[in-house]
């Protein structure tokens, strides 16, 4: 194999697909990057059997062929070249040495067969999902906050993608808060109900421009599902198992309604959070009565009192909550005002639009009145 490209057009290409070279791994054929030119392109792939990218490149063959590289030492080669638009030209042999010649720096690495990598698995492209790059770095942006970070529940490390007509929903939960966005699709489609991992959507988010010009098309199989999307193939497995019955935890009941500057809000329970250490688990209580909201947080640092004005409904409360859970919902909605939903000290927060296209569900914590 023989190739030439321009240094930016190749470390795209390998930043691209080394988000799927797994950190540790038994197999040294996955701590690769395949080169595969065989059918004309410059394709570069990874693979850690959970997740795969495929990715195609600019650049010219002089003679097909693949091989499987080392994909830290190959980003380290290809990044230590300064100049974005120099020519890179990788030379193997028969002994799956890699020649890697750019300008006056001549590098030979040890390769590895690329018949011995483990490529993406066939998908059938039939009846893509279609959505904009924006729209979906955003829906993940929005939710990926609320997946579990453990491997207890298998299925709360992943987010459900459910699909009926033209509506998207997505939801993540971790057992203390549920995210929910729904978006409508241009087109309507068969019903799906899948979980994604969120380690798939963290990576995909990462690679999407964000352009609301470019689509992405979505496929599924009972156990895969692709996104393609530029010239890059994204492949992952699906968790099994059924997903958890959110309409049963969702309500619209309320006792106390309240309605307040998304801002403000957020900015007071920033702010209150300055009084807690690291690894500390204070919450900031909430009293809510006609027409202010009161927030108060006590620390081993100290104590803070504020006071947001509030359209309210309902009983006046006092509840608790995991600033950072508050937060985290918080900064991803774009709407000026917000409104809670609320029963009792003991049930949960409901953060929703009257067009319910978001839904954040925060269960309230144990707390000690602060004097």
């Amino acid at each position: 194999m023989k190739i030439v490209c321009k240094k930016s057009n190749l470390s795209d290409g390998i930043n691209i697909v080394t988000k799927a070279v797994p950190s540790k791994t038994t197999m040294s054929i996955l701590e690769c990057i395949l080169i595969d030119t065989r059918e004309g392109e410059i394709k570069l792939l990874a693979n850690d059997m959970e997740l795969g990218i495929e990715t195609v490149i600019d650049g010219e063959i002089i003679e097909k062929g693949m091989i499987a590289l080392d994909a830290k030492i190959f980003q380290r080669i290809v990044a230590g070249f300064s100049d974005n638009d120099v020519m890179i030209e990788i030379e193997t042999d028969e002994s799956y040495n890699a020649f890697i010649n750019c300008g006056k720096s001549n590098f030979k690495i040890i390769g590895k067969s690329g018949e011995d990598f483990s490529f993406l698995p066939e998908i059938e492209k039939n009846d893509s999902v279609v959505v904009s790059q924006f729209t979906l770095k955003e829906i993940i942006r929005q939710t990926i906050f609320s997946i579990a970070d453990n491997e207890n529940n298998k299925l709360m490390t992943g987010e459900l993608f459910e699909i009926n007509n033209d509506t998207l929903k997505v939801v993540s939960l971790d057992g203390h808060r549920i995210s929910i966005r729904k978006i409508v699709l241009k087109n309507t489609y068969n019903s799906k109900k899948v979980v994604v991992p969120g380690k798939t959507l963290n990576e995909i988010s990462k690679i999407l421009s964000g352009d609301t010009d470019k689509d992405v098309n979505i496929y599924f199989t009972d156990r895969h599902i692709l996104f393609e999307f530029d010239r890059t193939i994204v492949v992952s497995r699906l968790i099994e198992g059924e997903y958890f019955n959110i309409d049963q935890m969702l309500s619209s009941d309320y006792e106390t309604k309240v309605k307040i500057n998304k801002k403000e809000l957020l900015d007071c329970i920033n702010r209150a959070t300055l009084l807690v250490k690291e690894g500390d688990k204070k919450p900031v209580i909430i009293s809510i009565s006609d027409p202010v909201m009161e927030l108060k947080m006590n620390s081993t640092v100290g104590s803070m009192d504020e006071e947001i004005d509030i359209t309210k409904e309902g009983k006046d409360l006092m509840i608790g909550f995991n600033p950072k859970f508050l937060i985290d919902s918080l900064r991803v909605i774009e709407d000026e005002e917000v409104s809670l939903y609320m029963v009792n000290p003991k049930a949960p927060c409901f953060i929703r639009n009257a067009e319910e296209t978001y839904i954040y569900v925060i269960l309230p914590v144990n707390f000690t009145t602060v004097s």
